[in-house]
């Protein structure tokens, strides 16, 4: 069933307080903020590749208590196993069974802080939790709850004892963007209300948990005409045929591009999507998953910028049907 205007005027509505919320904490950051809000209405995961103190931490937490969700943080480290990310079953002797402990995965949002520090064996413990939901340790399957979303970290200056994120792990990540810092103005706000402690502070509450997971029911209905997938089927398709690209978008970057349009589209209002709500997501929602080849990166190119050319090189549709 098709959303209706009413629902969209609703949907944009209750989207554009939860985002203003956020704002009271990540000052002058409403274009992340909106873009983290649509990965979590299109039930996603969040990359940020950002410098530290930026306010990822801030980010997470401020969700969170937005929508009345449970929010943990993750250092990765070296030394992290997977059992310390998804729990472990324990032997209780009084019963003679064996009790699962859930781990920090079993939040609503979870911060992944700096998650290329951790080895490759860590790092694909998450591979399970971000696609389906549900992490299975000693064969038995345990769901995290719905809404669910991770929202990853790696530090782009320090690469010193890191590991690079294959690219397996990179597709399961719906969006890669960065908060950067703030400017002049919202940095004078920010000391000034620096008597309390980022930790300590809180916003209220806007909806609770159950009515994220309705809008992003509702999200999906949000109607696409077939010139709007043609498109981004050639887009996508582009990305493959790039001289300068040696791994091109998968279909489930397609996919992730056409649930995030659809959410985009929601947010503004609108039940139906139109070409600029794909235009706006195809960088962060493709850019880091392709590979360029060698001599590209020597050149300097950058994933960002054979999409940006590719947004140009490929014409959106004229016209649309009917809604």
């Amino acid at each position: 069933m098709t959303m209706t205007p009413d629902q969209a005027a609703w949907f944009t509505d209750i989207f554009g307080r939860i985002a203003a919320n956020i704002e009271q904490v990540l000052l002058g950051k409403s274009h992340v903020i909106r873009l983290a809000l649509t990965a979590m209405l299109s039930e996603g995961h969040l990359l940020l590749e950002d410098n530290p103190g930026t306010g990822k931490t801030s980010l997470a937490r401020a969700m969170a208590q937005s929508v009345q969700g449970t929010s943990n943080r993750i250092q990765f480290t070296p030394d992290l196993l997977p059992g310390d990310i998804t729990g472990v079953s324990i032997y209780d002797q009084r019963t003679g069974e064996f009790d699962f402990h859930a781990g920090p995965i079993f939040a609503n949002i979870v911060l992944a802080d700096e998650i290329n520090r951790a080895s490759p064996k860590t790092q694909s413990a998450l591979l399970e939790v971000m696609e389906e939901g549900s992490v299975t340790v000693d064969g038995v399957r345990h769901l995290v709850g719905s809404p669910f979303m991770v929202i990853a970290t790696q530090n782009p200056v320090e690469q010193a004892g890191t590991y690079r994120l294959p690219e397996a792990q990179l597709d399961r990540f719906l969006m890669k963007t960065s908060i950067g810092y703030p400017d002049h103005a919202a940095t004078v706000r920010i000391l000034e209300a620096s008597v309390v402690r980022s930790h300590e502070t809180t916003i209220p509450t806007i909806v609770p948990a159950e009515i994220v997971v309705d809008m992003a029911h509702l999200s999906r209905n949000v109607h696409v005409d077939p010139s709007i997938t043609d498109y981004i089927s050639r887009i996508v398709e582009a990305t493959r045929t790039a001289s300068e690209v040696r791994l091109g978008a998968s279909v489930r970057a397609a996919i992730s591009l056409l649930r995030t349009a659809k959410t985009l589209a929601a947010s503004n209002g609108r039940h139906y999507v139109i070409p600029d709500d794909v235009k706006a997501l195809s960088e962060p929602v493709l850019a880091h998953r392709l590979l360029l080849d060698a001599e590209a990166e020597f050149d300097g190119v950058t994933p960002s910028n054979v999409i940006a050319q590719l947004l140009i090189e490929v014409p959106p549709p004229s016209d649309r049907q009917a809604v």
